[in-house]
């Protein structure tokens, strides 16, 4: 099949520098204190006027074991009880939240992530989804896109099992690499033949879709090893989707990373030549580029979502619901209400003190003014479709895309003359090239990152 990326080594090592992921923009880094728990219920109420669908997300933090290269918001403990405890706040908020907005907009979308949500055993996951169901519109007969990752290691067929009477429809599996000395490195043995189970067991329980995680740039990985990793994914797992992250080795901002040897890692050359392999072993075996280092089979709903112009991203990555309003819930959450992001407490205490309260724990947030609302627009219909159309933005809103844009596109005029994209009188789209650079293009209409005093943190692009 035709290829819908071109991997361009000298382009890339120009732009490479660091920048947002546009899970949301504006960034989690512009979110502020000043945003209040008050603001948050007058953007829920608002929202109830459009009854837009709901996206619902739990966070789950516990980890029994860390993996060193970790960067979530995670708590790691072998004391199961500490789950019970969590759930009872959870459920608290729970329904705090669920009195905000009206009883008949239905749950599109739901997804379960960590930490390790499979921290929880069955009953546990049973009962938090009855008592979801039981204050929220939650959809039945598997119309929902009803998501949950799980750690191989950590479930067994009959898990899968339960998992998927419980209601969850799609399967995110992290992996990482199938090198036993990569593995032992990072602290996650993880058998290829384990994880095959559990992949058979999503399957013959219906699931909808099985996505893969896989991380480029951790120790001891080589050009060979990383064929021969991606070799075995895609004959013996054969994942519906799949990701391929950027390890970001950050060891003063995250502590269970001071446990690599940096020494180990691959070079800058060696993390690029894995990347171009991976694309090169992809594209070859049947799957499409997405953008932002996610894959998809060209059956698969995201692929045919970005084919028909209805692709989103969000906190949770590219997602085929565009029009739903996020609310996210458990420590460190971050909620897109109508036009507002917010943010739970990532300390567990005081998320625990503010729920014991009867308050919503929001620490931050943002309410996206009109200029954020047309820059998010910008960045959604490039992050997800590579091209812009002047007309399209105008005919959502009251500018003249070329004026109000006017240094953005001066910016844009190097990039096309680097070969990223096409500029015409009608718009731009982005080139073959240019795709695995999108963060960059982006970057360009970024208004938080052109004014910033300080330098952001962010991971390198690629």
């Amino acid at each position: 099949m035709t290829t819908n990326i071109d991997f361009n080594p000298q382009l890339i090592k120009r732009y490479d520098k660091a920048g947002p992921r546009y899970t949301s923009y504006p960034t989690a880094v512009a979110f502020t204190e000043q945003f209040k728990t008050a603001d948050y219920l007058e953007q829920a109420k608002q929202s109830n006027k459009e009854s837009r669908p709901l996206s619902l997300y739990f966070h789950i933090p516990f980890c029994d074991t860390v993996c060193f290269y970790c960067a979530c918001n995670k708590i790691v403990t072998k004391d199961y009880t500490k789950a019970d405890k969590y759930l009872q706040y959870l459920y608290q908020e729970i329904k705090i939240q669920a009195a905000l907005f009206n009883s008949d907009r239905p749950v599109e979308q739901l997804h379960f992530g960590g930490g390790t949500p499979t921290f929880l055993n069955d009953q546990q996951i049973q009962q938090l989804m009855d008592y979801i169901g039981q204050h929220f519109n939650l959809l039945t007969n598997n119309k929902g896109d009803y998501s949950i990752e799980i750690d191989p290691r950590s479930v067994t067929e009959s898990n899968i099992k339960a998992l998927r009477k419980a209601g969850f429809n799609r399967f995110s599996l992290g992996v990482q690499d199938i090198n036993e000395k990569v593995q032992k490195a990072v602290n996650r043995i993880q058998p290829i033949n384990e994880t095959q189970q559990i992949i058979q067991a999503c399957r013959q329980n219906n699931a909808t879709s099985v996505s893969i995680d896989l991380i480029y740039g951790l120790p001891f990985q080589t050009v060979a090893s990383f064929k021969e990793t991606l070799k075995q994914v895609i004959d013996t797992l054969n994942p519906d989707r799949l990701s391929i992250f950027n390890y970001a080795h950050l060891p003063h901002l995250f502590k269970p990373q001071r446990r690599i040897n940096e020494a180990d890692l691959p070079t800058a050359e060696e993390k690029l030549e894995i990347l171009q392999l991976s694309i090169e072993q992809l594209i070859a075996a049947g799957y499409v580029y997405i953008g932002m280092d996610h894959f998809a089979k060209p059956n698969d709903e995201l692929a045919l979502a970005q084919k028909s112009g209805h692709l989103h991203r969000n906190f949770q990555g590219y997602t085929t619901h565009s029009d739903c309003d996020l609310v996210a819930m458990g420590v460190s959450a971050i909620s897109n209400v109508n036009n507002c992001y917010s943010q739970n407490s990532k300390n567990i205490e005081d998320y625990y003190d503010n729920i014991e309260d009867q308050q919503l724990p929001i620490i931050k947030g943002l309410i996206l003014n009109k200029d954020d609302q047309l820059r998010r627009y910008v960045i959604q219909q490039l992050a997800c479709h590579f091209e812009l159309t002047y007309e399209k933005v105008e005919n959502h809103y009251p500018i003249q895309f070329k004026s109000y844009f006017a240094k953005e596109l001066k910016e844009l005029e190097q990039m096309q003359t680097d070969g990223l994209l096409t500029i015409n009188q009608q718009g731009f789209t982005v080139s073959k090239s240019g795709r695995f650079l999108i963060r960059n293009i982006c970057m360009v209409f970024d208004i938080y990152l052109r004014n910033s005093k300080t330098k952001p943190r962010f991971s390198k692009v690629i």
